[in-house]
């Protein structure tokens, strides 16, 4: 898909930044050095993140970096970097990351190397991998998944404040 298009093909736009036909001018029609309406510029800043909106690294791609901010991530592919967002966070089945992961709600169906800190609740599918720690609320673990690691879970605030006043012992 080109990003322009013959000029001789399609009507110029009037100063209005729509073409003579009357239809309204998208990013493709616009040529250098012509005029654009609000909207163009709107539809080039693509659109406004709504509820229920989900970011997919998709399972064709590996990137290496950091992911932060808020709404929900799910990734498909590889990912190598730390994970901190307000919202949920899924690891497909066959998708790999590399990192440690914050999140209110983590999924888990792929493979997680690194260590887990979610808010609310953690998800292992029987499908999840995971090699590392876990803090969370609540864990759920389906039969078939597998885990190398530290859990901690049911702790809130109000009992992490609490500390073990008793001896040691060893089981």
């Amino acid at each position: 898909m080109a990003l322009w298009k013959d000029p001789s093909s399609t009507p110029s736009p009037t100063a209005s930044g729509t073409p003579a036909s009357g239809t309204p001018t998208t990013v493709t029609e616009l040529h250098k050095g012509s005029e654009h309406t609000t909207s163009d510029t709107a539809r080039r800043a693509g659109p406004a993140r709504a509820a229920g909106v989900e970011s997919i690294i998709a399972a064709e791609i590996t990137i290496e970096g950091k992911i932060t901010g808020s709404g929900d991530v799910r990734i498909a592919g590889r990912f190598k970097g730390d994970v901190q967002v307000d919202g949920n966070f899924r690891i497909d089945g066959g998708a790999r990351l590399e990192g440690q992961v914050r999140a209110s709600v983590v999924v888990v169906g792929g493979e997680l190397q690194g260590n887990i800190e979610a808010a609310k609740q953690v998800d292992v599918l029987s499908s999840g991998v995971i090699v590392g720690d876990v803090k969370a609320a609540s864990i759920t673990v389906a039969a078939g998944s597998r885990m190398r690691g530290h859990v901690e879970f049911g702790w809130d605030e109000k009992h992490a404040a609490v500390e073990f006043k008793g001896t040691p012992r060893s089981v």
